[in-house]
Parts: C-alpha cells; structure tokens; sequence
C-alpha cells in the first residue's frame, strides 16, 4: 500500500523498499565519516546552557532598550505594567514557550521598570544606581554560589520558598486594598507606618523578599540545568529566559523599593 505522506517517499518507509545506501566508498572516504565529530545538542536541537545564555543576552538587551524608553516616557509605565502583567500569564500558562512572546514580554516590562525607576530617581536621587549594584551584586552571589556547587535546589527550601511566596503576596495584595481605599495614607502603607524594634516592616520585609528572590534565581539556574542535562527540546531555553527575567526584574524592583524606604 502506498503511503500519501511526501515526507515518507524515500523508499526506506515504504513496504518493500529499501532506502538509498552511498555507494562505492572507498576506505578513506569511510575513515572521514567515521572520524567526524557527533552532533552538537545544538545541532540536534537540544537545549544547552550556551545557547539559553545567548537567549538570555538577546532578551535583556532588548529589556534595556524598553528601559530607555520608559525612562524618558515614565508615562508609559503603567500601560506597561499592564501589558506586562497579560503577557507573563501568557507565558506562564502556555504549554510551549514562544520567543517572540518571551521577547515581547522583555520589552514592556523594560517600559515598565524604567519608568518607575525615572521617577524613582527624580525623588531620590542616585537611587538607581545603588539598586543596580545591589541586583548585580546579589545575581552574581547567587550564581557563583550555584555554579560552585555550594547551593543547590532542595524539596524542603522549595516548599518553604513557596509557602513564603503566598504569605508575601497575601500581604502585598492587603497593603495595596488599603492603600487605595485610604484606610492607610502612608505612602509605603503598612510597609512604612508598621515599626518593628523602630524598624520600618518594609525593610525588614525587603531583607526578606531579597532572599527569596536568590533563591528563585537558584531554581531557575537549576531548571536550566536540569533542562540542558535532560535533553528538552532547544526551545526550551526560552522557558528559562523568562524565569530569569521574571526574578531578576523582581529582584531589582524589590531593592529600589527598600532603598526608597530607608532614604524617605
């Protein structure tokens, strides 16, 4: 019986036939297939951690550029903050990691941060860049710390990372109902008018948050890994890009807000 799909009419996938073999090889032409080198993970498009690096490079380049833009537009920020927050559901949900929604995503969440960090910085001065070597400084750790095998992954810190994460969303969710209903005019809310031993919940809170977000970071690197170790398909990388963007761009937010609050 013959088979319809064009993909299967090399006579190896029909019944009966056999598929094409080279022919008259000599000795040296057999020791030059035989001596050349196997398929990359790249090439059998795999994922490895190299080309989820290059990913990685592509995607915060063009975070950096929405940054600028943001920047000089700080008008954009909430559009943005919106449109960021629709596409990382998106990508959350979706089933297969897409880069143009990936790289999307980069760059209205570049608009977003640099236009909250352009107003942050007209009240505050200098602000910014304390908050970029403090994300820079804790990314780095974190990664050193990964990359040496002296912090990994573990079911239990995992479980504990996740009940803290619902905890401080409860809480984050509270203080913004309160904020916007005036029940608290604090311009923190309860993050600047709550004292704990004199000193305001936001810091210690931010501590906190820092924490977690490193430890975020060592679940993404470890799901890179873990993805490159398992041979997922190359795709794939993006998944991790966007994990990464994701703790990173929390990460920086996270210190700008604690240095605001200690310089208020």
């Amino acid at each position: 019986m013959a088979i319809d799909n064009p993909a299967f009419r090399n006579a190896g996938f029909q019944r009966g036939g056999v598929a094409q073999q080279p022919q008259n090889l000599t000795a040296e032409q057999l020791q030059q297939m035989y001596d050349e080198p196997a398929a990359t993970a790249v090439q059998t498009d795999r994922m490895t951690v190299e080309d989820t690096l290059g990913k990685s490079v592509i995607a915060f380049g063009i975070l950096l550029v929405g940054a600028a833009v943001g920047w000089f537009i700080p008008a954009l920020a909430i559009p943005a903050a919106i449109a960021g927050f629709v596409l990382a559901l998106v990508n959350i949900f979706k089933k297969e990691p897409s880069a143009p929604l990936v790289l999307s995503y980069a760059g209205v969440q570049g608009i977003f941060v640099g236009g909250i960090s352009g107003i942050f910085e007209s009240m505050f001065p200098g602000i910014v860049s304390q908050a970029l070597i403090g994300t820079v400084a804790v990314f780095g750790v974190t990664f050193a710390l990964f990359a040496s095998g002296k912090v990994r992954a573990s079911a239990r810190a995992t479980k504990v990372f996740m009940i803290a994460m619902i905890g401080y969303a409860v809480f984050s969710l509270v203080n913004i109902v309160l904020m916007w209903t005036g029940a608290n005019d604090d311009p923190w809310g309860l993050r600047g008018s709550v004292e704990i031993a004199g000193i305001p919940l936001g810091l210690i809170l931010g501590v906190l948050v820092v924490i977690m977000a490193a430890y975020s970071l060592v679940l993404d690197f470890d799901f890179i890994k873990q993805g490159a170790q398992n041979g997922l398909p190359r795709k794939f990388g993006w998944t991790g890009v966007f994990g990464v963007m994701m703790t990173v761009v929390w990460l920086y937010l996270e210190i700008l807000r604690m240095i605001a609050i200690t310089r208020d």
